[in-house]
C-alpha cells in the first residue's frame, strides 16, 4: 500500500508561524522506519504493508503530540494488496503515458 500524509502541530512553535522543525521531526521518523518514502511540499508517501504504514503515521503523530497540545493529520491511501515498487511504478506508468501522448 501507499500512504501519503502530511502532519503539523496545530499551533506553530515559534513567532513565523512555521511548523518546520515540528515536521522534520516526523519526517526523520519516517526515514528511520526504513520504508520506502519519498517527501514533497505537501506530503510525504510511505509504502509498505498496512501496520507498518500505520505504525510509521502513528510514530510521527505522537513525536509532534509531544510539543504540541493539538495535531492535524491528512492521509490517503492506495490499498493494492500484491503490489509492491508502486512507489516508483505509478511515476514510471505515468511518465510513459505522457511520452506516447507527445508521439516520442
Amino acid at each position: 500500500m501507499l500512504i501519503a500524509f502530511s502532519v503539523a502541530p496545530s499551533v506553530p512553535a515559534d513567532d513565523t508561524g512555521s511548523v518546520s522543525e515540528a515536521v522534520a521531526r516526523a519526517i526523520a521518523v519516517v526515514r528511520e522506519s526504513g520504508l520506502p518514502n519519498r517527501t514533497d511540499a505537501m506530503f510525504t508517501t510511505v509504502e509498505g504493508e498496512w501496520d507498518e504504514c500505520m505504525a510509521v503515521v502513528k510514530r510521527c503523530c505522537d513525536v509532534l503530540a509531544e510539543s504540541s497540545p493539538r495535531v492535524s493529520l491528512v492521509l490517503k491511501a492506495d490499498i493494492r494488496p500484491g503490489h509492491t515498487g508502486e512507489l516508483d511504478g505509478k511515476l514510471e506508468r505515468l511518465e510513459a503515458a505522457l511520452e506516447r501522448q507527445r508521439g516520442d
